[in-house]
């Protein structure tokens, strides 16, 4: 195991070491910084946690009362419980040791979800069977967990790779979730995008709100947003009246 931080070190987070099983990247702090833009949700629910990073940021960011995390492999959801109390979050956080299918349903009012990325028989997957095991999966599966977690009002918040948008689109519409928020991330402001952040809810077609770009770095290094978000503050994008929305953890 890893003893790793986030933020500069404000969240603590054990997670396996290199080589040993899958470990957070940066696509967990842009899904939760994603998620954190809105109403503070009062139950989060994160579909294959892992070690718990989105989790753990959206508790830094106050931007839930509590979360659940969901995670199948017992490593992985023993370093979750492990983080929750190094961080001193255990009175408000769970761990539930299963199966994206058997999720239990809790009415949550946000999901957040960094899925497999690459499909059953597509792609070549590491020999290792942990890491295996988190990076392929049926997205269709985690879209049915999401809507069935959730109450009738709740958003559900998906990171995924770019060049699949219509696959998560389409999973997510077959379960009942309308996509109403998107924004791109781009590696630089040269290339196609990297990954999408998506934001559903359960109700009808249209209302699309597309955001601008998320770019990772500029000529500099990494760019200004992406250096405050690691920082451990978040800077949501432009509202609509073009003024900028930010949001600052809570002490705790």
């Amino acid at each position: 195991m890893s003893e790793d931080a986030l933020f500069g070190g404000r969240v603590r987070l054990a997670q396996p070491a290199r080589g040993k099983g899958y470990r957070a990247n940066v696509d967990a702090l842009l899904l939760a910084a994603f998620a954190a833009e809105g109403h503070r949700a009062r139950v989060t629910v994160d579909l294959g946690a892992g070690s718990g990073a989105v989790g753990l940021s959206l508790l830094h960011f106050d931007a839930t009362e509590r979360v659940v995390l969901v995670e199948i492999d017992p490593v992985a959801s023993d370093a979750a419980r492990r983080n929750l109390e190094a961080n001193g979050w255990e009175g408000r956080g769970t761990v539930v040791s299963c199966d994206a299918r058997h999720v239990p349903t809790t009415g949550a009012d946000l999901v957040v979800c960094n899925p497999p990325y690459v499909a059953p028989g597509r792609g070549r997957l590491p020999s290792g069977p942990e890491i295996a095991r988190a990076r392929s999966g049926e997205l269709s599966l985690f879209a049915r967990a999401a809507r069935g977690a959730i109450g009738r009002r709740a958003r559900v918040c998906f990171v995924y790779p770019a060049r699949e948008l219509t696959s998560l689109w389409n999973a997510l519409r077959e379960t009942g979730l309308e996509p109403k928020r998107l924004r791109a991330v781009h590696a630089n402001g040269r290339v196609a995008a990297r990954v999408i952040l998506v934001e559903a809810r359960p109700g009808k077609s249209g209302g699309l709100a597309i955001e601008p770009p998320l770019v990772e770095r500029d000529p500099g290094g990494y760019s200004a947003e992406l250096r405050t978000l690691l920082s451990g503050t978040l800077r949501t994008p432009p509202r609509a009246d073009g003024r900028e929305r930010s949001h600052k953890p809570r002490a705790r």
